[in-house]
Formats: structure tokens, C-alpha cells, sequence
């Protein structure tokens, strides 16, 4: 399999196994006008299989969801053919607009437009508003 380098771009590597079309959804890749390549189940040494998306343009990410998702992820920032940056991610201490409140009684269930907002505490997410874990 042959999958070319990029001048330009992004490359999201140690991705879960498996977990790499989630994030192409969360990340709405399937809209942009460039290429997109998604590796599965690629080998590992240290994860035994991975995937790796390879995204052919800089774009805005948001890190703090992809840190959510998936923490183990690294981002690296490809500029004139080489690495201009590379970021190990980490679960994120505050969310917001990721994930809804499941408590019905919740006031973001009630009033519109309000953000959703997580906090983490003791290892979990808990809405700002109601303390409700998710």
C-alpha cells in the first residue's frame, strides 16, 4: 500500500484501533476539498495495531475533543514536507458542547443555547449545572 507524504497538513497518529472513523465524523473530515487518508489497523510496536488519519491541509482542530476521545493521540503539524510541531494530547480538564447532559432535569435540557459544559473531578466528567456525570 502506498500512501504519499504531505507538504502541508496534519497527521493524527496513535489512534485507538478501530476509533478512526469516529473521529473522521467528529471532525466533519468528510467536507473538506482535500485528501484524507485513514489507515487501520496499521502494527504498532508500542500499541500493537493503530490507525493514522493523514489530512493533506491545515486545519483548525479541536484538540480538546480529540483529547477526549481518544488521549493517546498524537498531533503532528506537517510545514514544507517536515514535522513543524508535534503535540502528545491529554484528557481535557473542561468540555464544552462534546457531549449533552443525560439528567432530563438538567436546566441545558430546558434552555436552548445554553453550552453543554463538563468538568472533570476525580477522574470523571460532571455537567457544571446539575453535577451529573457523563
Amino acid at each position: 500500500m502506498k500512501i504519499d507524504s504531505i507538504a502541508n497538513g496534519i497527521v493524527l497518529d496513535h489512534i485507538q484501533a478501530g476509533k478512526s472513523m469516529e473521529l473522521y465524523r467528529y471532525l466533519n473530515l468528510d467536507a473538506l476539498d482535500c485528501s484524507v487518508a485513514i489507515i487501520k489497523n496499521a502494527r504498532s510496536n508500542k500499541m500493537g495495531r493503530k490507525d493514522v488519519l493523514k489530512i493533506d491541509s491545515l486545519i483548525d482542530l479541536d484538540l480538546d475533543m480529540l483529547g477526549y476521545l481518544d488521549p493517546n493521540i498524537t498531533v503532528s503539524i506537517i510545514r514544507n514536507g517536515t514535522v513543524e510541531r508535534k503535540l502528545h494530547l491529554a484528557p481535557p480538564q473542561r468540555l464544552v458542547n462534546i457531549k449533552k447532559c443525560n439528567n432530563p432535569r438538567c436546566i441545558t435540557s430546558v434552555e436552548r443555547g445554553l453550552d453543554q459544559v463538563f468538568i472533570m473531578r476525580d477522574g470523571v466528567y460532571r455537567c457544571l449545572y446539575c453535577d451529573g456525570e457523563k
